[in-house]
């Protein structure tokens, strides 16, 4: 049987998330804190996954105290099967259903590729992370999504990196550009295979936006940026968050398939 999403018939509650069941990996720090604070003060319930228990812990606490609202920290490692069967366990056992995945946990490489060590250690490292644990968490939640039969919604975060290449001569990281690539394409293909069973699957990219990746870019990024870049500026994690919360509303039901950047226009100039 083939699900369909019903199109909205107004712009009441066009915009609303209220009530909705959200994991985010990732969700502790960074862009991901972001996207975490974004859901929860829009009236949904957050499952924060991530490594580090005590900031993960922290994160649901702080949401619960500020905006009310069921949110729950679950300790995930996206690279191990096992973690990932255990987060999604203790999640449906709090929650009941899922309706959301945004997959934002990553890491990221810089360094030429031919300086890379003969084990190739931060290439594996950062496809493993990025794409197969993107790809095996996915995994594990779509199957229960189908299974219940009420749709939902997938977001990855990719980067403007998956589309070019175009910094590479000065701040090189090839296999973060093959990962976040690889998460666009499995974006694309995913949405194909998940729509009869009403799931959509979007990724965004983010470009220049402030978390811990700040600390890795040279002077000359952050000067193209403020100088070259339309916007003139970074971009905030809240409205990397704003552009998920839309894409996981009832405004945004015909939207899949789609890799939408969030890059203030650098893209144009790179």
């Amino acid at each position: 049987m083939i699900i369909k999403n019903q199109p909205i018939k107004n712009m009441n509650d066009a915009f609303n998330v209220k009530g909705m069941n959200i994991i985010i990996t990732g969700g502790n720090r960074g862009i991901g804190r972001g996207i975490t604070e974004a859901f929860a003060q829009s009236g949904a319930n957050v499952a924060v996954l991530c490594r580090n228990a005590e900031s993960g812990k922290k994160t649901a606490d702080e949401l619960k105290a500020r905006y009310g609202g069921s949110h729950l920290f679950a300790p995930c490692d996206i690279t191990s099967k096992e973690s990932v069967k255990a987060a999604i366990e203790a999640v449906y056992s709090a929650f009941g259903n899922v309706d959301g995945l945004v997959n934002n946990a990553g890491v990221a490489a810089s360094g030429a590729f031919l300086e890379l060590d003969e084990d190739m250690t931060d290439w594996r490292r950062v496809i493993d992370t990025d794409l197969n644990g993107t790809a095996g968490i996915t995994h594990a939640v779509a199957k229960r999504m189908a299974a219940a039969g009420k749709g939902g919604i997938i977001i990855n975060i990719s980067s403007v990196g998956g589309a070019t290449a175009g910094t590479s001569a000065d701040h090189p990281k090839a296999c973060y550009h093959a990962a976040k690539a690889g998460v666009d394409h499995f974006t694309r293909a995913l949405s194909i295979e998940l729509g009869g069973y009403g799931i959509r699957v979007n990724a965004v990219s983010p470009g220049p936006t402030h978390s811990d990746l700040d600390q890795d870019l040279p002077p000359a990024a952050i000067e193209r940026v403020e100088t070259k870049m339309p916007m003139h500026r970074f971009g905030e994690p809240i409205e990397v968050g704003a552009l998920c919360v839309f894409l996981s509303s009832p405004a945004a039901v015909h939207i899949t398939g789609s890799v939408i950047m969030h890059d203030g226009g650098y893209f144009q100039i790179i």
